[in-house]
């Protein structure tokens, strides 16, 4: 009987010892899982902080629509939005894209149209290779203090001519470009050009984005200038950017392996044959800038969000403030100091090289447009394309990112180059109605 009880003792002992440990293993696995979920919750909330503050930074639209408003309603500037900005109220900031507080960029609603605006936000004028090649905002009240009460409009024709000589170079047709400015500035169309309407100009033709689209505005490259006050101006939307690929929200991206998101990037483009026509009007910006109507232009940046494209698949530069005269850059590249070529770089893609004897750098880029923008485009162009034309596609693409040294040094192979890549490309779409 004794050892029937022991033996009934011990069975009851085993199921409680088992009950014990499955007890301490699930509160070791609560433990663990509340320490990762606060982890989770901890890292979530410090990325929150940070993009937020990020944002409030950044994003300073209400800061620039007021200085620009006061200095309207003090009789400082004029132009063709001041009144539906800062009275009407019908023209309005939406959306923040800024990605630097001295450039400030939001998408904007003007009555029935539909843009993208931007202001200059900066104290003081300075030249940066390291940053905006252009002059930044002046404070008050030293902001749109040029031209000067009294000036007469042949002086100031007189003054934009010089600044785009300064700008451009000595091109034989600086006075047609000075008279498309005038006609600009009138910009209530009264026959007369006020002070606060020429400061606002003036103002304007800082701006290398500004420059170009004057410079381009009979072709279909860039966005129209639907409007300005001061320097803060209204572009058209270009409605599909980047040139390939998706914008994710932030939060999305961290998530995303690289791999992956290049993969995804291809998978959001236009069919071949439209592509085909994008990639033309991308090589015609290239041969609109070289040797153009006012000079030579450079593109600093070749990135693909630098570009986009209409509802017809009509190529839209979307952020022009890189591609700047060669002329300006030439002369600020002159008084960069450096060490390395590396400590020559303007934007993303503008190098030169670095002489060491006087540790300075050269003016000659060391790669031309075209050499640049194949390479945005081989990732682009030949995924997708028809098989009797990829091999001689890509053929041609890595001829065209193997020139090196200035566009001028080159000029009979860049301009071959450049035909031949636009007549392979016309020839496929010609025929279709994708043309």
């Amino acid at each position: 009987m004794e050892k029937l009880q022991k033996q009934s003792d011990n069975t009851g002992f085993l199921p409680s010892s088992r009950s014990h440990h499955k007890l301490k293993r699930f509160s070791y696995l609560h433990m663990k899982y509340l320490f990762f979920s606060w982890l989770a919750v901890f890292v979530g909330s410090w990325i929150v902080y940070v993009r937020y503050s990020s944002y409030t930074e950044l994003c300073r639209g209400h800061d620039c629509k007021n200085s620009i408003c006061d200095k309207y309603r003090k009789g400082v500037i004029d132009g063709t939005a001041c009144s539906s900005l800062c009275e009407k109220e019908t023209l309005y900031l939406e959306k923040c894209f800024t990605a630097k507080p001295n450039n400030q960029v939001y998408s904007g609603n003007w009555g029935d149209l539909q843009g993208v605006i931007k202001c200059q936000m900066e104290e003081a004028p300075h030249y940066d290779l390291g940053g905006e090649m252009e002059p930044r905002k002046e404070a008050a009240p030293v902001a749109f203090n040029k031209p000067t009460k009294g000036t007469s409009v042949e002086k100031f024709r007189e003054m934009i001519i010089s600044h785009l000589k300064a700008k451009v170079g000595d091109q034989a047709n600086l006075a047609d470009l000075a008279t498309q400015v005038l006609s600009f500035t009138d910009s209530n169309k009264d026959g007369h050009i006020s002070l606060p309407e020429a400061r606002s100009t003036w103002a304007l033709l800082q701006l290398n984005e500004f420059l170009l689209a004057l410079v381009l505005q009979e072709r279909d490259h860039t966005p129209k200038l639907l409007g300005f006050c001061g320097d803060l101006y209204m572009m058209e939307k270009v409605p599909y950017s980047p040139l390939y690929g998706i914008s994710l929200p932030w939060i999305v991206e961290l998530w995303i392996p690289a791999g992956l998101r290049r993969s995804m990037e291809q998978w959001f483009t236009p069919s071949w044959p439209h592509k085909a026509k994008i990639s033309i009007g991308l090589l015609e910006l290239v041969e609109d800038i070289f040797h153009g109507t006012y000079g030579s232009f450079l593109m600093c940046d070749v990135r693909t969000t630098t570009f986009g494209y209409n509802e017809r698949y009509d190529f839209k530069v979307v952020d022009a403030r890189y591609i700047i005269p060669e002329a300006t850059f030439q002369e600020r590249i002159r008084q960069q100091r450096c060490d390395v070529d590396e400590d020559c770089l303007y934007g993303t893609d503008c190098l030169t090289s670095c002489d060491l004897t006087k540790h300075r750098c050269t003016p000659e880029v060391t790669r031309p447009n075209l050499a640049k923008v194949c390479d945005t485009l081989k990732n682009y162009i030949v995924r997708g394309a028809p098989s009797d034309l990829s091999d001689e596609l890509e053929k041609q693409l890595y001829a065209c990112m193997a020139l090196k040294g200035s566009a001028e040094q080159m000029e009979i192979e860049h301009s071959l180059i450049l035909n031949n890549l636009k007549t392979l490309l016309w020839k496929k779409i010609s025929h279709t109605k994708d043309s």
